[in-house]
């Protein structure tokens, strides 16, 4: 039985995070591969990508994998300078025009593509093997956990406010990190504990009562206004001065922020990073579903809490196991929704590709502030936030 009284923390990290940078990057390039391969009239289930991106001092080390149209090293590259100018580094230690770029991608291992390829009467199979995990709660209306999503609001708050040059928040720069203490009582979350959170600033001089008053108003407007209390624990920029920030201040990575891209640590996860990833990579694409099946099932009222697991083998279609676990609040036998779920949402590589409509240029916008939580949109971002399921879940269920 889980515990009813508690407290839980989890942390974001905002776009200008060195890691957070890397991933933007590599999800660019995911998204780079698929536009070009619609112009030049490629089937998009041809398309392939691993890409890593490595960050550091005005240097960025884009490596991988890739299959599909012919892109120039010069599109790869100027591709990889936009994304960086978006996030705002201008920095002298990295900058967006003047970082050496080198691009290292090349072809996908003909004996991946041979087990992953479609051929006769051979399903697509997994990009590889690996287990994955979805979760859903009722703590929040995006039914997600509540300290990883207002971790994540706060930075995000912060950035769009740092872009639109608001007030005193043009004062800071693209690195940042937060993290939010919850306190629950009777299973609820209903009060804000601890709030870390530390901030890159553009002028030297300001201290970390300085950066305070300029975060604590966005803050406040994030959080539920009752969750902020005179009990409440401030840290602001504990370390003091912030100004070396993002590559130049701490080496970036893509794939280093497995937990913050998910539940925050309120939910297993399977290890494989998601940015820099085409769909057949079910490290993805069937956390992806598994995401979507669990945020359906809570949303259908059959339970308060639900994870799915899904495990794959490379080469071989369909999932090797479905696990479900309700912790207790469910009102529907879990060994009933492991039988029900494949036969509402066909889960191999391309059944997901094909239910959540993935072969697009959507990827990008999922590399800071979550995967899961987010709204879904209309050129298919986010389609596994979509709660369509839930009428065919009550049909089966009642």
């Amino acid at each position: 039985m889980r515990r009813k009284d508690f407290v839980f923390t989890s942390e974001s990290v905002s776009e200008g995070h060195p890691d957070k940078v890397c991933d933007r990057v590599s999800d660019e390039i995911v998204d780079l591969f698929f536009r070009e391969a619609d112009k030049a009239g490629i089937d998009p289930y041809e398309v392939r990508v691993a890409c890593e991106t490595l960050a550091t001092t005005n240097r960025v080390v884009i490596a991988g994998e890739v299959r599909g149209p012919a892109i120039s090293v010069a599109t790869i590259e100027e591709t990889a300078r936009q994304a960086i100018k978006s996030i705002g580094y201008e920095q002298a230690g990295f900058h967006w025009q003047n970082a050496n770029v080198e691009v290292l991608l090349h072809a996908q291992s003909v004996d991946i593509a041979r087990g992953v390829d479609a051929a006769g009467n051979k399903d697509e199979g997994a990009g590889d093997q690996g287990i994955m995990f979805g979760y859903a709660c009722a703590e929040t209306p995006e039914l997600m956990p509540a300290p990883i999503y207002y971790a994540h609001k706060v930075l995000e708050n912060l950035a769009r406010a740092r872009k639109l040059g608001q007030g005193d928040a043009a004062k800071l720069g693209p690195d940042a990190k937060s993290q939010v203490t919850i306190r629950y009582k009777d299973g609820k979350p209903v009060e804000a504990t601890q709030i870390v959170l530390s901030t890159q600033h553009l002028e030297e001089n300001l201290s970390s009562d300085d950066v305070r008053a300029i975060v604590e108003p966005y803050i406040r407007a994030t959080l539920p206004h009752s969750w902020i209390t005179d009990q409440t624990i401030w840290h602001v920029n504990p370390t003091g001065k912030f100004v070396i920030g993002g590559p130049d201040g701490d080496c970036g990575l893509t794939g280093r922020k497995i937990i913050v891209d998910t539940y925050g640590g309120a939910a297993p996860h399977g290890g494989g990073a998601f940015s820099g990833k085409d769909p057949t990579k079910v490290d993805r694409s069937a956390a992806y579903a598994a995401r979507y099946l669990a945020k359906n099932v809570v949303a259908a009222g059959l339970a308060q809490n639900c994870t799915i697991q899904l495990s794959y083998a490379i080469g071989y279609p369909e999932p090797l196991s479905i696990y479900v676990d309700t912790h207790e609040t469910g009102r529907v036998p879990e060994d009933k929704l492991e039988k029900a779920l494949p036969q509402i949402m066909r889960l191999s590589p391309r059944g997901i590709r094909d239910h959540l409509s993935l072969n697009h240029p959507i990827y990008a916008r999922t590399s800071a502030y979550g995967h899961f939580g987010r709204t879904p949109e209309a050129d298919g971002g986010f389609s596994w936030e979509k709660t369509d399921l839930v009428d065919k879940l009550l049909a089966t269920f009642g």
